[in-house]
């Protein structure tokens, strides 16, 4: 089978778990073979007029929400023989698309900031991905900086002669497509259209954009809700602050017409809530969906009903960062 023929699902009318596939990557998820969602037990969450769902991202075959946007970028790219792939990243999308670049065979090149947790540098080492660790941070204020200034340098210089090829999550807008085609249409159908409010980190903006698209069509009264940190400077791997920051340097690809509201989250707040999901509900979940459940539980939602929580990734690649608030 052509390689690239390995990057679409094939269509089947079995059950997801009777099957078997041809690749790891067609295990990625989708409306009919949705990532599960967890209910909050009463010790997490008090209120008994709200139920909250988690949407466990890290369920997922490469550990996180980014295969799916690896995924659909993948399938928007023509890799030539010869050439190599090379993406900038704070290590899920790295993670997923050295993974996939695997399953077809195709070199490739991660530039992380050097503040990326250890657990996902060894994870992209144990892929066999070129790691190229730059000194950035985790929330650059300069786009053409850092990681992306290192990968934007390698796709367009001549000195290279185009044999890199970058999937641009930044900027692409397949990743916004990712969730408005799997994410929005798995949560509409898990919850039987049932869902008041959606809350999500914000990143590149591909999650919220992508699945708040899809759920104001489907309900304008849905409350969209990003979750930033509370500071530029912060621990939380993945997330951007956006709260005053000037337009030219603002994610290109987050539709902020869709945000009802901005919650910010200090690095405290989201380990807390992650050791303490772990800890009563027996959910292990990385410290930005921490961020997300204290923003969803304390923000004093008035409307009583149902909220669903994107919970981006596992607590496996953050223990030694979680270990300092242990």
């Amino acid at each position: 089978m052509d390689a690239a023929l390995k990057l679409i699902a094939r269509e089947s009318g079995s059950p997801a778990g009777d099957r078997v596939y041809d690749s790891i990557v067609d295990l990625a998820p989708n409306p009919d073979n949705p990532t599960p969602m967890v209910r909050l037990s009463p010790r997490m969450n008090p209120r008994d007029d709200l139920d909250v769902l988690l949407k466990l991202e890290g369920m997922n075959p490469f550990g996180s929400i980014k295969d799916r946007t690896a995924l659909h970028m993948l399938r928007g790219l023509r890799i030539k023989e010869g050439q190599a792939l090379v993406e900038p990243s704070a290590g899920n999308t790295g993670i997923a698309l050295a993974a996939m670049a695997n399953a077809q065979d195709t070199p490739i090149e991660i530039a992380v900031p050097d503040g990326t947790p250890e657990e996902k540098k060894a994870l992209l080492r144990f892929l066999g991905a070129e790691l190229i660790e730059v000194e950035d941070e985790l929330c650059p204020l300069f786009p053409s900086e850092g990681a992306r200034g290192v990968v934007k340098s390698m796709v367009e210089s001549e000195a290279y002669n185009g044999r890199y090829v970058s999937p641009n999550q930044y900027e692409s807008e397949l990743n916004v497509e990712a969730h408005y085609t799997t994410t929005g249409p798995e949560i509409w159908k898990q919850t039987n259209g049932a869902v008041d409010y959606f809350f999500a980190g914000v990143g590149t903006g591909g999650t919220i954009s992508g699945v708040g698209r899809y759920l104001k069509e489907q309900n304008p009264n849905i409350r969209i809700i990003a979750v930033e940190p509370a500071s530029r400077h912060h621990k939380l791997s993945g997330l951007k602050r956006i709260t005053g920051l000037p337009d030219e340097h603002f994610p290109s690809i987050l539709d902020t017409e869709l945000l009802d509201d901005v919650v910010s989250v200090t690095d405290e707040e989201a380990y807390r809530a992650g050791i303490e999901v772990a800890r009563k509900d027996g959910i292990m979940v990385g410290p930005t969906t921490g961020a997300v459940l204290h923003a969803a539980l304390n923000s004093g939602l008035a409307k009583n009903g149902t909220a669903v929580l994107i919970s981006a990734d596992n607590a496996a690649k953050y223990i030694s960062s979680y270990a300092g608030y242990l």
